[in-house]
């Protein structure tokens, strides 16, 4: 999966978050050329390079050549979107920002995101600034954002179209709800709105120990010199392995050679019923030539006693062997989802990037024992049905 990890070395506006991907590798005219996609005029692109702390960064400058007057509402701001020659996915990320700002704005003056005035966020410069931030991960085939800790400043105001606002801002502080910021005594605005609003919409959130394959780093300059941290957002590039889950659990295994074998199948549905996570049985040829059983079950070790005492007196067996053992796991989880048989439970797996979506075979068995249907035909109809219908909630979300 191809990502892009926004680290926030000094807070993130608009234009660093251009800069960072420019300085990536993305041409300055390949994103002015499309920036001229929009039906907007008035602007020009200027990219310098510049040290932060010894450090090479792109900044660019949105040069405002002609300022229109008045203000926007979102639906303004969505009709300039819809009317460009911009690819769906970019059209459909610069708007959802724009939303996200909108509801901010609302929520903080007790109205709704409709009638919301956009100021510093509806000129010129924010609106390239949004559409570019877009623009650029598409260019980038980005998959997946996910960022550091949103940093913020603290003490000191900013002057807005509303008047004197302390830092952090209302708006970013609304926008970065629920997702992890660090606080700092730096005295400027390190986050603006437009800044927030690009990693609250886009990121899936924070990395924690996962394996990256970075291919490529970019720094973006902020305008602000500090002497505390580099004013820089990192944007580095590459490939996230899929994080598989970690546990320790126990192996209980016995040879069995002197047992009913019409017991097996009994001894099994209990050993799973109190709580394994698998019981199975291979066949093999013991000392002397004898058939026998190989009785496995893998159990996390806070359910081995139970295990072990259900062993000694369902079976004939006066031995086992215990190892304990590390498993790693492609993330899953359990859901539930409407389909044209009720609703049905079912598997998420996350494998390469991808979620692969699968029905229980519980529930397809209770379906095809209902409708007296193969089962067969269930569980191939239910994987196309869940997996479209999946895919679909997924995309409004």
């Amino acid at each position: 999966m191809n990502i892009a990890y926004l680290d926030t070395i000094g807070g993130i506006a608009g234009d660093m978050a251009l800069s960072a991907f420019v300085s990536a590798g993305l041409s300055l005219d390949e994103l002015a050329a499309e920036l001229a996609k929009l039906p907007l005029r008035g602007f020009e692109l200027v990219g310098s390079h510049v040290q932060q702390s010894g450090i090479d960064a792109v900044h660019i400058e949105v040069v405002i050549t002609h300022q229109p007057q008045g203000h926007r509402h979102l639906r303004n701001i969505y009709s300039l979107i819809d009317q460009s020659t911009l690819s769906a996915r970019v059209k459909e990320q610069a708007k959802a920002i724009f939303a996200t700002i909108a509801e901010a704005e609302a929520k903080i003056h007790n109205t709704t995101p409709e009638k919301v005035h956009f100021h510093e966020v509806g000129a010129v410069d924010s609106i390239v600034d949004i559409v570019g931030a877009a623009i650029c991960l598409e260019k980038f085939n980005i998959d997946r954002v996910y960022s550091s800790p949103v940093k913020l400043g603290s003490n000191s105001f900013i002057q807005a179209e509303h008047g004197r606002m302390p830092v952090p801002t209302p708006a970013t502080l609304e926008i970065l709800k629920n997702y992890p910021t660090t606080l700092t005594s730096i005295p400027h605005e390190l986050t603006t709105p437009t800044g927030a609003a690009i990693i609250k919409t886009l990121s899936s959130g924070i990395l924690d120990e996962e394996v990256i394959r970075i291919s490529t780093i970019g720094y973006g300059a902020g305008t602000k010199q500090s002497d505390t941290l580099p004013n820089l957002l990192r944007v580095a590039i590459g490939e996230l392995e899929d994080k598989l889950d970690q546990d320790q659990v126990s192996i209980v295994e016995t040879n069995i050679d002197d047992m009913n074998p019409q017991a097996y199948p009994y001894i099994l549905e209990q050993i799973l019923a109190s709580g394994a996570h698998d019981a199975y049985l291979v066949p093999i040829i013991m000392k002397k030539g004898r058939p026998g059983i190989l009785l496995s079950v893998i159990v996390d070790r806070s359910k081995l006693d139970t295990i072990v005492s259900l062993i000694y007196t369902q079976t004939s067996t006066i031995g086992l062997r215990i190892q304990n053992i590390g498993r790693r796991k492609l993330p899953r989880r359990h859901i539930e989802i409407q389909t044209s048989f009720g609703i049905v439970k079912a598997k998420v797996v996350l494998r390469n990037g991808r979620e692969i979506v699968t029905p229980e075979f519980e529930e397809c068995r209770r379906i095809a024992e209902a409708r007296h249907l193969p089962v067969v035909d269930i569980m191939r109809g239910l994987e196309l049905e869940i997996a479209e219908q999946y895919m679909s909630n997924h995309d409004k979300r």
